[in-house]
């Protein structure tokens, strides 16, 4: 077996679903302050939210935690979904809606090749909104790879971005 897999081209990770203690809380949340359109409820149980005509790229089900709560910190689970903007007005304008709607960020980072913030839905899911730069951008190690970092994130130009483009 490879030691370093060349990967599988055109492969790409096509939705998220997610378990949540209540279904109105969770659609309300992705929708109102994300920035999701609802595709389809199921009752109670389940939900598809999509950013576009996509069928889902987010999945909500009460299935086996309704009225449940958060795994405690320090298990295993899922550490983060990362949800893709297109742009940095775009991304600006999804963190002024959650900043609004009283969420507060547990973290911002410029990567390098990406600029991102962190926060919690309301059922203690990690998120992560963020922006890719353009490939152009990305910088290489000398052997080649490349090279992420993790510096200060100016949010607030972030957002200011975002309602000038408004």
């Amino acid at each position: 077996m490879s030691t370093d897999p060349q990967g599988i081209p055109g492969a790409t990770i096509g939705h998220g679903h997610l378990m949540v203690a209540d279904l109105d809380r969770a659609i309300t949340f992705y929708r109102d302050v994300i920035g999701m359109r609802l595709v389809r409820e199921y009752g109670d149980q389940a939900a598809f939210m999509s950013f576009d005509d996509y069928h889902h790229h987010l999945g909500l089900n009460t299935w086996n935690s309704k009225g449940g709560t958060p795994p405690p910190k320090g298990h295993t689970g899922l550490f983060h979904l990362a949800l893709l903007f297109p742009d940095r007005a775009t991304l600006g304008q999804a963190i002024d809606r959650v900043q609004s709607a009283g969420y507060g960020l547990t973290g911002a980072a410029d990567h390098g090749v990406s600029e991102a913030v962190y926060l919690d839905d309301p059922d203690g899911n990690g998120l992560e909104l963020y922006c890719d730069r353009p490939p152009s951008e990305w910088e290489t190690e000398e052997d080649g790879r490349l090279k992420m970092v993790n510096e200060p994130l100016d949010v607030a130009a972030l957002v200011a971005e975002g309602r000038a483009a408004l």
